[in-house]
């Protein structure tokens, strides 16, 4: 398992993830829900701070992404009751489970598009349960690198609009969604094709970037891109400084764009097969081939160049009309009118079909009547 941090303003949460167990990654049979949730529920501790809860992956044999209302509050229920939540959920876009390439065919792309839509309402039914305050909905382009090669130009920009039509899909259930940066997707398998992509979709607001440390690590290393590597070939692992400096360049880059971020090492090996050829190696922190100090190239992610936390700032504002009129001795009546502003999505429309909504901004109507009491009663 690694862990995943979301960010939720300036602070990350916590949530142990179900992603890194299912068939697609691992070999052999896939980790059972049960036993993933009582060692993320007695995960370890430290400074008082614990794993707060998991990740979904929403493909069988781990939760369906056609569940219905009562499979999810089942769901729920056992996931409370071992005093976790969910944090984000992982839409099944592969061509295998149900998905198609995101530069594919229009059928492809459809069924890429339903897979998203899926993913997206189960996620706010988990939130209308109560059960999921935070997280995102992942996807990635479900493309090879060696197809995308073909025509990269035209193959981005592809990936591009059915990433943008995501977006209107996850914007209608208050959702937001973070592509999946690894080395076996097609346009998304250096740095450089992320950042290209990510703005060529120009949507931050509701599409991130999602960082895992053990795919990311790769990015460096110029697997399936040796263009666009960021350290030198045959890299000589004892050399911190200039892995550091190479980390710094990677996470300059993607930093701005990421909002959900995966702990984790790797041994700069690869493995895999199929949709996932060539995929980052998930070890334990204390793997003696591990490549990273997990505690301070995660810093690099979570931190800037300065030393300060990222995230995004906040700023609200608020402007207030009260009327009072008094009556005779005993009572005030009063109306107030007050609209606040703020810089990020942070407000929220509770009227609308399709449940609460992000908005940046919040209107707000009272009316009250004081009653005083001023004389003395013998």
């Amino acid at each position: 398992m690694s862990t995943t941090c979301t960010r939720a303003g300036n602070f990350p949460r916590t949530s142990g993830t179900s992603a890194t167990s299912t068939p697609r990654c691992t070999p052999g049979p896939p980790c059972s829900r049960t036993a993933w949730r009582k060692p993320t529920a007695a995960g370890a501790t430290s400074n008082g701070s614990k794993f707060e809860g998991v990740d979904l992956f929403l493909f069988d044999p781990h939760v369906s992404i056609d569940s219905t209302d009562d499979d999810l509050k089942r769901l729920a229920d056992k996931i409370r009751g071992k005093g976790l939540v969910v944090g984000s959920v992982v839409a099944p876009v592969w061509p295998p489970t149900g998905g198609g390439s995101a530069m594919g065919s229009d059928e492809d792309r459809k069924n890429f598009l339903t897979q998203v839509r899926k993913a997206c309402g189960i996620a706010k039914k988990l939130r209308d349960i109560g059960i999921r305050k935070y997280g995102v909905v992942r996807i990635d382009s479900a493309a090879s690198p060696s197809d995308w090669a073909k025509d990269p130009a035209g193959n981005t920009k592809r990936i591009a609009e059915t990433f943008r039509q995501a977006c209107d899909v996850a914007e209608q259930f208050g959702e937001r969604l973070a592509a999946e940066g690894e080395i076996c997707w097609g346009g998304m398998h250096s740095v450089k094709r992320n950042v290209e992509l990510l703005e060529q979709v120009n949507r931050p607001k509701t599409l991130g970037f999602q960082a895992d440390m053990a795919h990311t690590l790769l990015f460096t290393m110029g697997y399936n891109a040796p263009d666009d590597r960021i350290l030198p070939e045959n890299f000589d692992w004892s050399d911190n400084k200039a892995l550091d400096e190479g980390l710094k360049t990677m996470t300059r880059a993607l930093r701005p764009w990421t909002i959900d971020f995966h702990v984790a090492q790797n041994d700069a090996t690869v493995k895999g097969s199929g949709s996932h050829d060539k995929t980052g190696r998930h070890c334990l922190p204390h793997d003696p081939n591990g490549k990273l100090d997990i505690v301070r190239h995660a810093g690099l992610w979570l931190k800037d160049d300065s030393g300060g936390f990222t995230g995004i700032p906040q700023t609200i504002q608020e402007a207030t009309i009260t009327i009072q009129s008094v009556t005779k001795e005993m009572g005030t009546f009063w109306a107030e009118y007050r609209r606040d502003w703020t810089n990020q999505q942070g407000m929220f429309a509770l009227d609308q079909p399709q449940g609460p909504r992000p908005r940046l901004n919040q209107d707000t109507i009272l009316f009250g009547y004081t009653v005083s009491f001023t004389k003395d009663f013998k």
